[in-house]
């Protein structure tokens, strides 16, 4: 799945609001992988995406659904205001055709009762690299990579929130590093419901990076 274009940004842009890396391109894999899971099993209705950025994967899921399914509401939240106009312009200048809607938030925080257990994907690139607590939390473009200690600190603040929100059907995909301990985060979420399996993983430089798959565990 190709990248969406995103010519309506300039370089300094991207000082505000994460530039699409790696970590983007291997999520756009890992969501076209799963194109016919998506469109034939999901069948989607309600997809979130917690921390877009520039609005690509917001803007290239939307894209594939409107193709394979026709109807899906596609919401995106960020905590950085700047990321959330880049998304919002990034779907607008790709013509996405689905209804999109874009918040200002801390994470799911504010979405989080009025879309329990109505969530059929929801997809995370979180801050996950490995920084000092005191960086973790601004408003700023330092929320898109400031993960704390083992990289965690934000991404344990979803986990749960990813339980609540997924439908009976639902299937959450969350972009990790091998220093976040993927496996450690897959025992949490079989804790909380959810069966995790690893989707794809690439080195990127000197990271290994991985998109995990979580559905709801079978009663």
């Amino acid at each position: 799945m190709a990248l969406p274009s995103l010519e309506h940004f300039s370089y300094k842009d991207y000082d505000t609001f994460y530039e699409p890396s790696d970590d983007t391109y291997l999520l756009l894999d890992a969501l076209d992988a799963d194109r016919r899971f998506l469109a034939d099993t999901v069948q989607p209705s309600v997809c979130l995406e917690i921390g877009p950025g520039s609005g690509a994967i917001t803007t290239a899921l939307a894209t594939l659904l409107a193709e394979e399914r026709g109807f899906s509401l596609m919401l995106a939240v960020d905590i950085n205001a700047s990321a959330a106009t880049a998304t919002a312009a990034t779907a607008a200048a790709n013509s996405v055709t689905l209804p999109v809607e874009v918040v200002q938030g801390d994470l799911a925080n504010a979405l989080e009762r009025g879309l329990s257990g109505r969530v059929d994907v929801l997809v995370f690139n979180p801050p996950y690299v490995p920084t000092p607590p005191e960086e973790v939390g601004t408003q700023d473009i330092a929320a898109a990579w400031a993960g704390g200690r083992r990289g965690r600190e934000v991404i344990d603040r979803v986990l749960p929130q990813a339980a609540a929100l997924l439908s009976n059907k639902g299937v959450f995909y969350l972009v990790v590093v091998q220093e976040n301990r993927p496996q450690e985060i897959m025992s949490v979420m079989k804790g909380l419901g959810l069966s995790g399996q690893t989707a794809c993983t690439r080195r990127a430089k000197n990271e290994l990076l991985s998109i995990l798959k979580f559905t709801k565990a079978p009663p």
